[in-house]
């Protein structure tokens, strides 16, 4: 919460913020919604989607166009404004990794303890087949997916409940998260490697994946954590 929201009156509204700017001239009033936006997403401790970046710029402010420019303006920085989660986020640049794991130990977004093995196919196969059940998830590797193993993934936010399954007793499927987006980097799940592209490649399939013989490289932050899981 901003200093000068915790100084608001519970009822009190918001401040009425001139979005068009009519009284700037073109290029002064674009530099306006320029810092604006940048401002914005610098303050958030997430994604920022679009709706939210709109209420600080004009009517008529095309917000590609505005990304655009701040991208080209951070082009030397260290940093980088990054489409992910269906919002946009400043990120550290990946070159930086070293520095910052020398500096503090770890890069900016890991944690200390990866995913095993387990909850890293289970976290991959929730991914390209959602929505699907704990049973499913169970019949798939040809063994029983523990709900422990399923309130790791939830604890971290990396996957949720999604709809009621049609199947006797209305299971709960599983879904992944804006986090899981977050976290991997990926603005929509679109992003994902196409599963049956990477079959024909002979790079996955769900042999290799009961077999344990694919780890990917999904990197997470373990929290300590009792959900309440659902089946």
């Amino acid at each position: 919460m901003s200093e000068a929201s915790a100084r608001r009156k519970p009822n009190e509204q918001p401040v009425l913020l001139d979005t068009e700017l009519d009284h700037l001239p073109p290029e002064l009033r674009w530099r306006e919604w320029m810092g604006r936006v940048e401002a914005v997403i610098f303050a958030a401790n997430e994604p920022v989607t679009r709706s939210v970046l709109a209420r600080v710029v004009g009517r008529n402010c095309n917000l590609e166009l505005i990304i655009d420019d701040i991208r080209a303006e951070l082009a030397g920085r260290p940093y980088e404004l990054v489409a992910v989660a269906g919002g946009w986020q400043h990120r550290t640049k990946k070159i930086f990794g070293d520095a910052i794991r020398a500096a503090f130990g770890t890069a900016a977004g890991e944690g200390a303890k990866e995913l095993t093995q387990s909850e890293a196919l289970v976290l991959m196969c929730i991914a390209y087949f959602q929505p699907i059940t704990r049973g499913e998830l169970s019949s798939f590797f040809g063994k029983e997916v523990s709900r422990d193993l399923i309130g790791v993934l939830r604890a971290q936010e990396l996957i949720a409940s999604g709809p009621r399954s049609p199947q006797p007793g209305a299971p709960y499927t599983y879904v992944t998260t804006k986090t899981f987006l977050s976290q991997f980097g990926l603005d929509t799940l679109r992003q994902l490697p196409d599963f049956e592209a990477l079959e024909d490649a002979g790079l996955l399939s769900k042999e290799k994946l009961l077999a344990g013989d694919i780890m990917p490289d999904f990197p997470s932050n373990h929290q300590n954590a009792d959900p309440e899981i659902e089946d």
